[in-house]
């Protein structure tokens, strides 16, 4: 008797055949008849500056391998290199209407993703390497020829891919993938892409992308105007008291007056506006943030970095050289303290009296490690040393 054995049917094989690689091409002539050109700015890796080499005129710096994270704390590769070069391979992503969320407070910007797919080894081929987070995707066939403003070139539209994944529908017959799925967003004017944002905005001109595609100046133009109306609505921190008239109260509850005989004023009903009260030895309203280092009721003072040697009881001073600024009241045997001067400006930070004007913009220089490290510095660079010792 004679046994037939049919082989084993199986698509799947252990390793790529050749069945692979013509399933692999007919996926790649899918993207050249209808994807579009994706110019890739490759992205080299973080730059670190060369400390021995460097000067404060032109720093150097060392490019480090494309993997390596600039920044171990804060997980950021905010000094990167880009290639010169710019590399162009086939891809497609669904086109979409962004709108504006309105359903919360503020105006949210949605469908400003976009996910992107392109052919797993001829994106390799042309690149050296897999596409990967950082590099930088233009859209030649998203040029703005119509831009209103006043240059006359075209604004392009760039994005940087911030994940790569294997796309599921890239997956063939065979169970081996041929397409990268790519999550791209719009890129800003920040640290990160200063090599492209650097680069002339057409062949010829003498303004860089940076100059026809950043919002900066006109933000900063928004943003000191909201600015000099909040100086405006709220010149100084905490609450005005100026605006009210403080009493003098004796141990009785009485109204302290310049005079002896304050009973016989208040019978014949003399309090006149001309009286002359006692000056007040506090603030009769207290609260959070209210000094201002100005006397009760508008009363004159003096001011300097000592008590001056003569003096009459109720006089005012105001002593500059503490910080923060703080007023005094003479009570004909001693400079008593009346308030500190807590109320200061929101925005500018120079010229403060305060204890608040050292924690914004903070120079203060500390050592650590054996470092001088500036107190509104990266703590990593510090953390970095540290480690390496």
């Amino acid at each position: 008797m004679l046994n037939i054995h049919m082989p084993r049917l199986s698509l799947y094989r252990p390793q790529k055949t050749k069945d692979y690689s013509f399933l692999d091409g007919i996926v790649y002539e899918q993207f050249t008849v209808g994807g579009t050109d994706f110019n890739i700015h490759k992205y080299l890796g973080p730059k670190n500056t060369l400390e021995d080499d460097a000067t404060a005129e032109q720093p150097v710096y060392d490019v480090v391998k494309e993997t390596n994270i600039q920044d171990l704390l804060f997980l950021e590769n905010r000094d990167r290199k880009y290639d010169k070069d710019i590399y162009t391979i086939r891809g497609h992503y669904n086109l979409q209407d962004q709108d504006f969320d309105l359903s919360q407070f503020g105006l949210f910007l949605q469908n400003d993703t976009l996910f992107m797919t392109i052919h797993i080894n001829s994106s390799v081929k042309t690149l050296g390497r897999k596409i990967m987070a950082g590099d930088v995707i233009e859209l030649p066939h998203m040029i703005d020829e119509y831009a209103a403003n006043d240059y006359n070139v075209a604004l392009k539209r760039f994005y940087v891919v911030d994940e790569v994944t294997r796309a599921a529908e890239g997956f063939s017959q065979t169970w081996y993938p041929h397409l990268y799925r790519l999550r791209a967003k719009q890129i800003l004017d920040s640290q990160e892409y200063k090599d492209i944002l650097d680069l002339p905005a057409e062949e010829g001109s003498a303004d860089t992308l940076r100059d026809v595609l950043s919002t900066y100046e006109k933000e900063m133009q928004i943003n000191e105007a909201v600015i000099a109306q909040a100086e405006v609505d709220v010149p100084l921190s905490g609450y005005s008291t100026i605006q009210f008239y403080t009493l003098q109260l004796g141990d009785s509850g009485e109204i302290e007056i310049v005079s002896t005989d304050y009973d016989s004023l208040l019978a014949d009903d003399q309090i006149t506006a001309d009286t002359v009260f006692v000056t007040p030895d506090g603030n009769g309203y207290q609260g959070y943030l209210v000094g201002d280092g100005i006397p009760p009721n508008g009363a004159p003072y003096g001011q300097g970095i000592g008590f001056p040697s003569e003096a009459d009881s109720g006089d005012y001073f105001l002593r500059i050289d503490l910080s923060p600024n703080r007023l005094f009241r003479y009570d004909g045997n001693s400079w008593r303290k009346i308030e500190d001067a807590v109320r200061t400006t929101l925005t500018q930070t120079s010229g403060r009296d305060t204890l608040k004007g050292t924690f914004i913009n903070n120079v203060t220089v500390n050592t650590i490690s054996g470092e001088d490290v500036v107190e509104r510095q990266a703590l990593s660079k510090a953390l970095r040393a540290k480690a390496g010792d």
